[in-house]
């Protein structure tokens, strides 16, 4: 499993930023309709909590996938820092003790892995999508408030898979 460092914290907060800098409606407009502008984001959410369950992934394609976003991310968002504004490459992010998936939440991070394809593929939130999944892989790990959530999901998704798969005891 690939370790986060402060590049990668980096790129996870930058794309996060992003999503909410090009979604912001504005105050007034928030206010007169805030439930039709809170779905827009949707589509990032979910699959940011995507990509904090495929970090969680540490075996097989989908595991293998996100661990080389994450190298990548690392690698880019360390750049940026050293050449950007003079920050020490490779400084590790912190980790916090994870909770691996089951076999069965593993099933289900790869049932979900066919809904997120056919999602970037067939809707026009696209781009969100796979911004999202990428947010989630960068922050997925990290000792901050987004690698936290990856506990409650990764017990989501061990339950929902036990559930789909009928193996709670």
């Amino acid at each position: 499993m690939t370790i986060v460092t402060l590049g990668g914290v980096t790129v996870g907060l930058a794309l996060l930023i992003h999503a909410i800098v090009t979604w912001w409606p504005g105050t007034k407009t928030l206010r007169t309709n805030p439930a039709s502008h809170a779905g827009l984001l949707l589509p990032f959410i979910a699959s940011w909590a995507y990509g904090v369950l495929a970090i969680l992934t540490v075996g097989g394609l989908v595991g293998w996938i996100a661990d080389t976003t994450l190298w990548i991310s690392n690698w880019l968002g360390d750049v940026a820092l050293v050449w950007g504004v003079g920050g020490q490459p490779g400084q590790t992010a912190g980790s916090v003790a994870y909770l691996p998936l089951t076999q069965t939440g593993t099933a289900l991070v790869l049932l979900l892995t066919v809904a997120v394809l056919a999602a970037v593929k067939k809707s026009k939130w696209g781009s969100d999508i796979k911004r999202g999944a990428w947010c989630g892989v960068c922050l997925g790990t990290s000792a901050g408030v987004a690698g936290f959530a990856a506990v409650p999901l990764a017990q989501a998704a061990n339950w929902a898979g036990g559930a789909l798969y009928g193996v709670i005891a």
